[in-house]
């Protein structure tokens, strides 16, 4: 069953690897066929190098298992919770890369310091709020979907397609698993790159909005003019 998105979501997964996102078994990648409501992701504990497409495990919107003999990603709930409130979304990857999950950590959001930053976000890489004791004991992974989904309030998922979690890491996501996983090496480049924007200059402030914009939509939406047609 989904051969092709199992094989995309391997891919994704692979890629945070190769980009040195994640070591041992950290993060997880998944993605989403909307025709069928089924979500792949990447099978819990499993080291990635031992993975293969069949290990993709295939759960339906609601968390529950349709095909697959390994146990899902933990983090199960909280993609699948994104998918449900993010429609325009096809696939979410999470890490544990280093300077992101610092920022993270600190709980502190990642500002746009420059147009590297506004490129790929239109505005700051935002900060959920901690989870209280009661939502981390009602159901930690279920809850930190929804402190996402609240702070995404209001904002487009694909102009802003990550957050941080306070004292966890970066959850990111694209238009598909591929995307997410491009989404996730970005985080980590503009986290590493706004630290030490702050180490050279600690006074540093985010460039105007008039550059910011400029920018932005010249990559997104429909003025984007970055690119070929």
């Amino acid at each position: 069953m989904l051969e092709a998105l199992r094989a995309e979501v391997l891919e994704a997964n692979l890629e945070l690897v190769r980009r040195g996102l994640v070591i041992y078994t950290f993060g997880n990648a998944s993605g989403i066929s909307r025709e069928h409501g089924l979500v792949a992701i990447k099978p819990s504990g499993v080291p990635y190098e031992r993975m293969t497409p069949r290990d993709i495990v295939i759960a339906d919107l609601d968390g529950r298992i349709v095909e697959g003999d390994l146990r899902p990603s933990t983090d199960l709930p909280t993609h699948v919770a994104l998918y449900r409130a993010f429609p325009s979304i096809g696939g979410v990857a999470h890490t544990h890369s280093r300077h992101a999950t610092a920022w993270a950590q600190a709980r502190r959001e990642i500002p746009c310091f420059g147009t590297t930053h506004a490129d790929y976000f239109h505005g700051a890489v935002p900060v959920t709020s901690a989870l209280t004791a009661e939502e981390i004991e009602a159901g930690y992974e279920a809850s930190t979907g929804v402190a996402i989904i609240r702070l995404m309030e209001g904002r487009d998922p694909l102009g802003c397609p990550a957050v941080l979690v306070a004292g966890h890491a970066p959850f990111c996501w694209g238009a598909s698993a591929a995307e997410a996983a491009h989404t996730a090496v970005i985080v980590e480049e503009l986290a590493a790159m706004a630290w030490q924007t702050l180490t050279i200059n600690p006074a540093a402030v985010p460039i105007s909005e008039a550059l910011r914009d400029k920018h932005h939509f010249r990559k997104h939406g429909p003025t984007a003019t970055y690119g070929q047609k």
